[in-house]
């Protein structure tokens, strides 16, 4: 199952989606049959007219982790297993595998997070054990907020599959997806997730009584995570 794709915005201008290392990762992730789209902060923040031309890029496939692994370095791309058993691998990129041919200068790497669709089967708020997918629609539903399950394809072309995201971005308004307990019970990370948004975003709009509810229910839970996921 895959969501039906809008009409309008398109973010074929944004600089990082035109960037030489990023259409060349759609082009090696993308074989017949399969699909990658950008997702997360690059998306969102250019669809909240913040986004930073250097902004980090993310990308969500239907492509197993193995076979993202098996592509990119067929591709001759550097690929580290950042987290295989959540889906996760990282391409680095230099500059000079488009931009910099025949230049003296030193290029600069850049990473990639490249992440299979997944659903979570258990969790217990601190780690998930998932399972792989193809349905765009099941692997935005298990995010934290709206406004980071929306997504673009190589030409930027936008979709929601919450049905939300969009309005929440334009509307400056955080929110999570479906009920905030649930969201904050599989992974107490969301708690600060959500307060940094918050105050980054819409800290004039107070939060629905169900977040606040949630966030005052789950707070002590903070302490059972480790310091580096509290710093990330």
């Amino acid at each position: 199952m895959t969501s039906s794709p809008l009409q309008s915005p398109n973010l074929q201008g944004a600089p990082w989606l035109s960037k030489p290392q990023v259409q060349r990762l759609f082009e090696v992730l993308s074989p017949e049959g399969e699909e990658t789209r950008c997702v997360g902060g690059c998306v969102r923040d250019t669809l909240a007219g913040a986004a930073d031309p250097n902004v980090e890029v993310d990308m969500a496939t239907t492509l197993t982790p193995n076979a993202v692994l098996e592509r990119l370095e067929a591709a001759g791309i550097r690929a580290i297993a950042t987290g295989l058993t959540h889906g996760t691998v990282t391409a680095v990129m230099s500059e000079d595998d488009d931009t910099l041919v025949g230049k003296a200068q030193k290029p600069r790497s850049e990473n990639y997070e490249i992440t299979t669709l997944r659903r979570d089967i258990t969790s217990d708020g601190r780690r998930a054990d998932v399972v792989f997918g193809r349905d765009w629609h099941e692997d935005a539903m298990r995010r934290d907020l709206t406004i980071n399950a929306v997504y673009a394809d190589r030409h930027g072309t936008v979709y929601d599959p919450s049905g939300s995201g969009l309005e929440d971005i334009a509307a400056r308004r955080v929110r999570f997806i479906g009920d905030p307990a649930q969201r904050i019970r599989e992974d107490y990370l969301r708690i600060l997730r959500f307060v940094r948004f918050y105050f980054r975003l819409s800290p004039i709009v107070p939060p629905d009584a169900a977040t606040v509810q949630a966030l005052k229910g789950a707070a002590a839970q903070i302490a059972s995570l480790s310091g580096g996921r509290r710093q990330t």
